[in-house]
């Protein structure tokens, strides 16, 4: 058989296609072939198999592993907001910045103000930085743009840095971010427009798979979220939710309720939250960045999660105010040391299980014949030395599809 690429000679770490695992499900000295960006065979170094390549490459004993998947982030944007860091450093709240114009709204304002090549060169850099730490799928959300034109131009922004870079990304409106100053004083204005202008258009135009919401006090209601789902779902988008990050919102049970991908932040889940997600096979998001950066103390219940199997995914949820971090390998360490996962949970959460919070976890996020070979090599002694050593490790090459990434 003439494949397009092998890699021979590699440790490989992060096979099948388990969502339960509790291992890294290591194999050492294995070769693998690729056709047509799909992963179609893997076998021992010492076999012999009978097929050649286009390309071949010699692991020489590096590890070879899925490609990290950042299934939360917000990096299209304008602006920045180091000015609101010094604010909280001197002990103004999130909350307290936001009600006095700063926040979201900040960077709404200048994302609206800049033309779509000044966006996109602005975001494509923080792309770049995830995907030379080995991320090779990751999610954008609109979300600061807040009328039509915008968002669009926010979605498009990141089609185009899917063609840049190589990557396959996967697109997210949302819309319910944050009631946009035109509409201070009437949201069922905003949240019909969401519901009978920007939604429909998104479905028609392809333009984002996911809808998503801030349900939140400081954003939208259970109620006004409900009607955002039902909406999305009526014209076959997908949904998820930022949920429970600042208070008991009602979020996670929201989207347990309608079967959505994932519930993201969930600091303020209840227990009856945590069994509505395990029932409805709802992924917990940690976004430890945000936590960390907003010097949060109410944790996630990994405990609870942990024992009615909820899964865990890890994302950076990279955005200019609340986590300005461009670094999944460093959100996964965090999440480690401060929301007490093992490495091994870390791992699959920015692989696996990523994937599933994006509904992909049957072509990524693993290696597993059948799969995208979507790869990142590693000069590293053992896997886990991507969580531990923060900052020191760079793929020796990546693949997305089985087509090499070079930045």
């Amino acid at each position: 058989m003439l494949f397009d690429l092998i890699i021979k000679n590699a440790n490989l770490a992060l096979t099948g296609n388990a969502l339960s695992a509790t291992e890294l499900n290591c194999h050492y000295g294995a070769s693998i072939g690729v056709k047509d960006g799909i992963i179609i065979v893997i076998w021992p170094a010492e076999e012999d198999i009978d097929g050649s390549a286009t390309e071949v490459i010699d692991a020489t004993g590096q590890w070879l592993l899925p490609g990290l998947v950042d299934c939360h982030t917000h990096l299209v944007f304008a602006g920045n907001r180091a000015d609101e860091f010094a604010r909280r450093a001197r002990g103004e709240s999130y909350e307290q910045i936001a009600a006095a114009g700063g926040g979201i709204l900040s960077t709404v304002n200048a994302t609206r103000k800049a033309s779509e090549d000044e966006l996109f060169e602005a975001s494509v850099i923080r792309a770049k930085a995830l995907v030379s730490q080995g991320v090779t799928h990751l999610e954008i959300k609109s979300g600061y743009g807040l009328d039509w034109e915008n968002e669009a131009k926010m979605l498009r922004v990141a089609k185009r840095i899917s063609s840049e870079l190589n990557i396959e990304i996967s697109s997210t409106y949302l819309g319910a971010h944050a009631l946009p100053p035109e509409y201070r004083s009437n949201r069922t204005g905003y949240v019909d427009a969401i519901c009978t202008e920007h939604i429909p258009k998104i479905a028609q135009l392809k333009l984002a798979e996911t809808v998503d919401m801030f349900c939140e006090g400081i954003g939208f209601s259970e109620a006004e979220c409900e009607r955002i789902i039902k909406v999305a779902k009526s014209l076959g988008l997908k949904v998820k939710a930022h949920a429970e990050q600042l208070s008991h919102s009602g979020g996670a049970a929201l989207i347990a309720k309608h079967q959505g991908l994932s519930a993201d932040h969930i600091e303020y889940l209840s227990v009856t939250d945590v069994q509505a997600m395990a029932k409805n096979d709802v992924v917990g998001v940690l976004l430890p960045g945000a936590f960390y950066t907003l010097k949060d103390t109410q944790k996630p219940p990994i405990k609870s999660l942990r024992q009615e199997g909820v899964v865990l995914a890890v994302a950076t949820d990279l955005n200019p105010g609340s986590s300005p971090i461009g670094s999944l390998l460093l959100v996964a360490n965090m999440a480690v040391n401060q929301f007490d996962l093992s490495i091994e949970e870390a791992l699959w959460g920015i692989t696996l299980r990523a994937a599933k919070a994006l509904g992909l976890q049957d072509s990524r996020g693993s290696i597993a014949v059948g799969k995208r070979a979507d790869l990142c090599l590693w000069p590293i002694d053992t896997p886990e030395q991507l969580i531990v050593e923060i900052g020191l490790h760079r793929p020796t090459k990546m693949w997305s599809a089985g087509q090499e990434i070079k930045l």
